[in-house]
């Protein structure tokens, strides 16, 4: 299985939109700095997920939820 995810931290008003298959390892390496983007931003609490069957799906969705229509999708559900 795989995850897409949507972070946010905590401290500032950002999010990060992943997939793994792996999700508590994955959030884990995020919130211990091991990710570029999201070592200044630290730390990390996961707000939303979905988990689909192969890689190819998962990358396909975190694609999509880093446009600008996935970006309204996120907003309207996370609220």
């Amino acid at each position: 299985m795989y995850f897409v995810y949507v972070l946010k931290s905590i401290n500032h008003n950002k999010t990060y939109v992943g997939y793994t298959n792996n999700l508590n390892r994955r959030i884990e390496e995020h919130n211990k700095g091991r990710s570029k983007f999201t070592r200044t931003y630290k730390p990390w609490q996961l707000i939303y997920k979905e988990e689909y069957p192969t890689i190819s799906e998962a990358m396909k969705r975190e694609k999509y939820l880093k446009t600008s229509a996935g970006r309204n999708f996120l907003k309207k559900i996370v609220k």
